[in-house]
This record gives structure tokens, sequence and C-alpha cells, in this order.
């Protein structure tokens, strides 16, 4: 059988909105580039979209006119490789999506240690953001949190008091284990998310972990600006919070 008619073979029983690459098509490296070419042929001819490169879909139309895949599908193309997670979601999006803000962003950050992360979905611009360790499924929720730490001054709509408030909770959720994680990441963020995690932890009486380690990462004579009051956390002046 031809490559092209193998490629159409294999794509006729895909579902529309469905994202597709090279290791669905089954195709072996003597006929990747061959698949290349019709797959371009078919996309020429609007059979088939692609969603980014290497990656395509058949498009489904509705009354509605043509409707892509989901938008977490076609942001997954970004946040996974090889089903391993690479990269997170961050910046206004996600603290949309954790209610700590009103604001829908213009454009989604998308954090990842190994590489910018750019792209679109849709009609929505991928920006690259830093991420500050290597990003895996399991560790996602700690620099999600962290996250929320460092950004805790510019969160549009957000009440000092009810960032921490979200934080404290988030954290008293975690068993030992998980807090020793947060911690371990915690560490590779800038010295203020540092010290305001050590504050938060210390007055949470969480002993679990050893807060020298974090107490011995910053610097004794900087401050860190959050205008963050004794009122709003006991522990902010041991911390050279201000």
């Amino acid at each position: 059988m031809k490559v092209a008619d193998k490629i159409t073979d294999k794509i006729n029983r895909i579902d529309t909105g469905v994202v597709f690459g090279y290791d669905t098509l089954g195709l072996t490296s003597d006929e990747i580039i061959a698949g290349a070419k019709a797959l371009s042929r078919l996309v020429s001819k609007g059979l088939i979209k692609r969603a980014k490169k290497g990656c395509f879909y058949k498009p489904k139309v509705s009354a509605f006119g043509e409707q892509k895949p989901r938008e977490d599908v076609l942001l997954s193309l970004y946040l996974f490789k090889n089903n391993n997670q690479v990269a997170y979601v961050t910046g206004l999006r996600l603290y949309n999506k954790l209610g700590l803000t009103t604001q829908i962003p213009s454009s989604i950050r998308v954090a990842s240690l190994e590489k910018q992360v750019k792209g679109k979905v849709g009609n929505v611009q991928i920006k690259p953001a830093k991420s500050y360790v290597k990003v895996t499924a399991a560790l996602v929720k700690y620099l999600e949190l962290l996250d929320v730490m460092k950004d805790l001054n510019t969160i549009p709509d957000l009440q000092k008091s009810d960032g921490l408030v979200y934080v404290k909770k988030a954290i008293s959720n975690f068993d030992n284990a998980e807090i020793k994680k947060l911690v371990s990441c915690g560490i590779a963020y800038p010295p203020k998310v540092r010290a305001l995690l050590g504050a938060l932890l210390e007055s949470m009486n969480i002993d679990t972990v050893n807060l020298s380690l974090l107490k011995k990462s910053i610097n004794p004579s900087s401050s860190y600006s959050y205008g963050i009051t004794p009122k709003m956390l006991s522990t902010v002046n041991s911390w050279n919070i201000v």
C-alpha cells in the first residue's frame, strides 16, 4: 500500500476533533518524508488541519461552522512530550482558574525549564514563562502554589490577606511528604518567595521541615517587599518581609 493511501486509511478511522501525529499513523522511519508530503496535501485540501508542527486533526463542521478540538486538548500539545508533562500553565490563566482573579488574559503563559514554549491555541497566543525546576506532573501543584506566592503583589483584584488565606489553606491540605516537596521546589525560587514560604510555614507551626534551610538561603540584610503586615502574617518580621 502506498504511504498516501495508508495515511488516508488511518485518518478515515480517526474521529473529528481528535489530535493525531505521525506516531498515531504508524509510519515507519522510511515513510516519514513521504508521509509529511501526503499530510501537507491533505492540509492544502482542507481535509485535515494543522494544530501545531507535526500534529493534525480532522475538522468537525456543524451548523455553526467549523469546530476546533477543545482548548485543553490543543493546550496539552504544548504541556506534554512523549506523554510526560514538561510544562504547565501559569500567570493570569492559572490565577483565574484558581479563583484568585476575575481577569481573563488575552494570552496563556506556559512555563518550562527545558525550552521557551510558544504557539497558538485557536486564536489565543501562548507565551513562554520561566520554570525554576524541571517540570513533572507530580510537581505541578507545588509550582503553581509557589507562583502564586511569587506574583502575590501583581495578581489583579487580589487582596493580600485573601491570597495568604488561599496559600495557607493549600499548604494545610499537604501531608508531611508534600510539604517537603514544596520546600524542595521553593528553594529554587527567588529569595522573596523563599522568605514568604518560610514565614507561612512558621506561622502555621509546621515543624516537619527544617526551616533553617530556607532561613539560610536568604540574605539577612535584605528585605522583601510584599506589603504584608504582622497583623496579616505574624512571622513577617523574622523573615524580613515588609
